[in-house]
């Protein structure tokens, strides 16, 4: 998740900066790229690339908050189970104490 957020920042930068870098205005025409474009599809285009990016802001917030939850939750289990082992490991070195607790 957070890797598709950074690419639709990285695209929504990149159609962003071809546009001001790049345009080249002739006549009623705007060229972009080595395209030619109408003011309406320039305006489409860096609608679009706003959404892109903000969107990956939040697509990318949301995948690091989730791997960082994931990445908290493995290591709690990974705790218990190593406490579990060290409690299962004492029971059968001493299998007498058990036996006394039962009487």
């Amino acid at each position: 998740m957070f890797i598709l957020g950074l690419l639709l920042v990285i695209a929504g930068g990149v159609v962003i900066v071809a546009a001001v870098f790049t345009a080249d205005v002739t006549g009623g025409q705007i060229e972009i790229v080595g395209l030619e474009v109408g003011v309406l599809t320039l305006f489409i285009l860096g609608v679009a690339a706003g959404v892109a990016i903000l969107f990956g802001f939040s697509i990318g917030k949301f995948g690091a908050r989730r791997s960082m939850r994931q990445r908290r939750e493995d290591h709690r289990l990974q705790d218990l189970s190593e406490k579990l082992d060290r409690v299962e490991a004492e029971r059968r070195k001493d299998p007498d104490e058990d036996r006394r607790e039962r009487s």
